[in-house]
């Protein structure tokens, strides 16, 4: 159906990576709005009516606009129910599911930022992940326990995790310990993983063909 189009805001390289991925996993129909954000498109007012925040991922879907990595997760995962990347509500695994989706924004995100700018994470009582050590040690245990996040099954959690797990193993902003490169390969090796690969180097590509364009002509 038209009215079931995903319309996903898109940069090459970035946190959109892991929608994309996701949107492949679930066969949902699609189509990509590419932003250049080597170029700054994101911080145009076209893109900032869509995201204040000039940020990538968002999507339109139906009457809906989301933004936020973990909401459009939770969102797209439960638009398509009939994949399986969600557990229902009433599910006893829909807890743990939302456990480490939320527990990604709130605890990890931000234990990963202030150790890449060597910021002080604060107190264990005000900061929101306590200290990294535990917060990794945390992930680290419950992945050493299961397959995915949720157990046996692959969830959306499991695509957001092992996008961001790869790329911040592959700069060095986390520990490559044994069993988040095993989870990594788990993703990484998926059709969908390499689709959103591929594509994001053509369109990588292209961006920076236009930037260096544009100085040329500029200069």
């Amino acid at each position: 159906m038209a009215d079931d189009i995903v319309t996903l805001f898109h940069s090459p390289q970035s946190r959109s990576g892991a929608a994309l991925v996701l949107l492949e996993e679930l066969g949902a129909p699609y189509n990509l709005h590419v932003l250049n954000m080597k170029a700054g498109e994101q911080r145009r007012p076209e893109y900032l009516a869509v995201n204040p925040m000039g940020k990538v991922p968002a999507i339109r879907h139906r009457d809906a606009l989301v933004t936020e990595q973990v909401a459009i997760s939770i969102y797209l995962a439960d638009a398509f129910p009939e994949v399986g990347l969600a557990p229902a509500i009433g599910d006893a695994e829909r807890g743990t599911y939302l456990r480490w989706l939320v527990f990604y924004a709130a605890c990890f995100e931000p234990a990963v930022s202030d150790r890449a700018m060597k910021r002080e994470a604060g107190s264990a009582q005000s900061s929101p992940y306590g200290d990294f050590d535990t917060m990794y040690e945390t992930l680290v245990q419950h992945l050493s326990r299961q397959p995915f996040f949720t157990g046996e099954r692959l969830s959306a959690a499991d695509i957001l995790w092992g996008t961001a797990l790869h790329w911040m193993t592959m700069f060095g902003l986390v520990p490559e310990r044994p069993v988040i490169a095993d989870f990594i390969q788990k993703i990484v090796s998926r059709p969908s993983y390499k689709t959103m690969m591929d594509l994001d180097a053509t369109l990588a590509a292209e961006h920076q063909a236009a930037v260096d364009a544009a100085a040329q002509a500029g200069g």
